[in-house]
This record gives C-alpha cells, structure tokens and sequence, in this order.
C-alpha cells in the first residue's frame, strides 16, 4: 500500500490505495465522486476528465500515487453553493448532450480550453476538445456551448468563473 495525500473538490482526503489504483478508480469507488466516469480505460474517450493542478487530465491514465500532493477538481466540484458553473449552464442551454455520458469530461476539458483561450473560434474549439470523444451529437451544439460559455466568462459580462449562474429551473 501506499499512501497518498490530495484535495479533491477542495476537501483534504489522506489515503491508503494500492500502488496501481488508477485516479478515476479512486474518485469513484474510494471518495465517491461518480460524476468522473470510466468510459474506455484506454485515455481515447476523454469521459474521465478531471482537473490535476489546474489542467485537464484523463485519470484513468493517471495513478492516483502520481496526484499525491495534488488538488483535483471534478464536475462535482465546479458548481457553487448549487449554481452551475457558466459551462454547465452553456451545456444545458444550448442542448449541448444527449445521453450524457461524455458531458463531465467534456465540461471539464472546455473549463481548460477557455482557461487557455478565453475566446476560441469554431475551429480552436473543436481542436481543444479533440480527445473527448461523443458518440451522439455531431458536435455543434457542444461547440455553441463552449463559445455561448466564453461570451459568459468574459469580464463583465454577465457571469463570472468565481460568480456562478443560478441553476435552471431553480424556481425564480
């Protein structure tokens, strides 16, 4: 065993895990953070998507040894006192899934993309979200979304990375 230290979702967790525990193994089955999903072991899918340090890694291809020391951010972790975060609303907003599978880790890789590039063009959207995979829509609507979402994030606009949007359908 051995022991490995991190924050997740801003929480301290201290934890005895077996040296080849992968990271999405040990969110899910160990912290419980269900929301990082395990869509094909093989880091080709982007499902597992999560934030290590500030960037967008797929954690199944990370032990979770290798995150001793480290934050990790989830989708459980980037809504605020029950508001969405502007992505999640951008997502919902612009009927940006279908079966949803891919949408957490397709979430978090745009939260990266739009840290990295606060106002991508169709085509830089579509190259920062190239390794997450969706086997239902045809993109479109998750590129709207990622843009729709950086109008939103921009300074002075009406939401804010640190000033989440309220939940829809959160009863005005």
């Amino acid at each position: 065993m051995a022991q490995v230290r991190v924050t997740v979702d801003g929480v301290n967790y201290a934890d005895d895990v077996e040296p080849r525990t992968l990271l999405v193994h040990y969110l899910r089955e160990r912290l419980g953070k269900t929301g990082t999903l395990v869509g094909c072991d093989t880091s080709n899918c982007g499902a597992c998507t999560v934030h290590l340090n500030g960037q967008s890694v797929k954690s199944c291809s990370v032990l979770a040894v290798q995150a001793d020391g480290a934050e990790v951010t989830t989708i459980e972790g980037i809504a605020r006192d029950g508001k969405l975060h502007p992505v999640q609303e951008a997502f919902n907003e612009k009927h940006a899934l279908q079966c949803g599978y891919c949408t957490p880790g397709m979430i978090m890789q745009a939260i990266d993309l739009l840290g990295d590039n606060p106002d991508p063009d169709e085509h830089e959207v579509r190259e920062g979200i190239e390794g997450n995979l969706c086997r239902c829509t045809g993109y479109q609507n998750i590129v709207r979304a990622v843009q729709s979402a950086a109008q939103k994030m921009k300074p002075g606009a009406h939401a804010q990375t640190d000033a989440p949007v309220p939940v829809a359908g959160g009863g005005n």
